[in-house]
């Protein structure tokens, strides 16, 4: 697509100095693209933003999803002071001077406030508190915003006065809307550069965003730049530009939220499941986007003992040792050592009778809780001891052939229940004892 010069009469949307993701953002909820299931034409928060009946509402999903773009397309469409700040960099007192201001406007001119809080996870107990009693009288709606699940992250007094609306990673499609919407836009957008821009190029900057918009409009933006700075009347932006400027694909992660614990069950369950291929992709996922190798490693060691075990019992000396190697070497080495292990416990034979042992026989330990230990099983040190009977009619294995010997070994109200079963799988197979 060929984009010619345009006017140069610009808004401040439209500034040189704004980077494209800001000036691109919609500013009426028609424009905005991508949370059909939240802004469908039926939905129930677009009607309560059209008929400016807002809740106090926290928006929670992956960076680029338009959470902060939603909250100032709320304050246009409801006519509200919009009231931005960042969990970041604000303290109580700036929340404090908010709600004053906001209670002062209230009845002054009857006009509500929204007070938008980016990142409002950042903020400890003291100041989500600060602004409780504000959010429940009505003195402010409340946006916050977050990419960590709230359930674990806002108090639960504030977030019980909040309605919660989880938004998506942007599909290929949206990614495509708002991108040809920048190449086109000469006021807000790019259409002011005289450069030609190939669809691969596009579709390039789509795959590598992710499915973040920002991540996409500033990674068009530079390419768009780079291209028309090298002289040419009409500059080019190739595929081959982007993926320059983009270095690498963007993945999604959050190291203490949803995307955290989601992709560390797939590798879980990945190599319970014995699917090579599926945990080596899974454990590559995980160590590209930042997680730390020693809370992979830790897993490992649990997933041996847990669902390898006495199939395999070697799986747990590999993954001790995968851990210690872990901590001395670190990244980006340690993938090395983590593949080693991820693989050799998905192709391990599987077993958890160890795992099913143990929990059968806790619940029993619960139901008969401080039974006595059987007399002959206990030792004999004092004087008192032998004289009540204690270690007398023990018989020691060692003693007996193939050192085994059948005897009393659990509480008299359990004797000849079975807590551990051979799975039949690897090394995991039923011994005798001899009588």
């Amino acid at each position: 697509m060929t984009l010619e010069p345009a006017s140069d009469e610009r808004d401040l949307d439209g500034s040189r100095s704004v980077p494209l993701a800001a000036r691109m953002r919609p500013r009426a909820l028609d424009e905005f693209v991508g949370q059909e299931h939240l802004l469908g034409q039926n939905s129930a928060l677009r009607r309560a933003i059209e008929a400016d009946r807002l809740p106090s509402m926290i928006l929670f999903g992956p960076p680029g999803s338009g959470k902060t773009t939603l909250a100032s397309v709320i304050a246009r469409v409801t006519k509200s002071r919009y009231s931005p700040i960042s969990a970041v960099s604000a303290g109580v007192a700036d929340l404090r001077r908010t709600v004053e201001a906001a209670g002062k406007l209230a009845s002054f001119s009857g006009q509500r406030t929204i007070l938008f809080i980016d990142e409002i996870h950042r903020f400890n107990k003291a100041q989500q508190d600060a602004i409780l009693p504000s959010v429940e009288n009505g003195t402010i709606t409340l946006i916050g915003a977050t990419t960590e699940n709230p359930s674990f992250e806002v108090n639960a007094a504030l977030l019980s006065r909040c309605r919660v609306f989880r938004l998506h990673a942007l599909s290929p499609e949206d990614i495509m809307v708002l991108l040809r919407r920048a190449v086109s836009d000469a006021r807000r957008g790019l259409g002011a550069f005289p450069v030609n821009i190939d669809d691969a190029a596009v579709e390039h900057l789509v795959r590598l965003s992710g499915g973040d918009a920002r991540i996409a409009l500033t990674g068009l933006e530079m390419a768009v730049q780079i291209a028309n700075a090298e002289g040419a009347d009409v500059a080019h932006v190739n595929a081959a530009l982007v993926e320059d400027v983009m270095q690498q694909p963007a993945l999604l992660y959050d190291k203490g939220g949803d995307m955290h614990y989601d992709l560390i069950s797939a590798l879980i369950k990945s190599v319970r499941g014995s699917d090579a291929d599926a945990s080596i992709y899974w454990l590559a996922r995980m160590l590209e986007a930042g997680e730390d190798p020693m809370f992979v490693a830790r897993r490992m060691v649990i997933l041996a003992a847990e669902d390898v075990g006495l199939a395999d019992p070697q799986s747990l000396v590999v993954s001790v040792a995968c851990q210690q190697a872990v901590h001395a070497i670190g990244m980006p080495e340690s993938y090395l050592p983590l593949a080693e292990c991820v693989l050799y416990l998905a192709r391990a034979r599987k077993s958890n009778s160890a795992y099913k042992a143990y929990n059968a026989a806790l619940s029993d330990v619960f139901e008969t809780l401080n039974s006595p230990v059987p007399l002959h099983l206990r030792n004999a040190v004092t004087a008192l001891g032998r004289a009540e009977g204690f270690g007398k009619g023990y018989k020691n294995p060692h003693d007996f052939a193939a050192h085994r010997v059948n005897q009393q070994y659990l509480p008299a109200e359990l004797e000849g229940k079975q807590y551990f079963e051979p799975s039949g799988e690897g090394q995991d197979r039923a011994t005798e004892c001899e009588p």
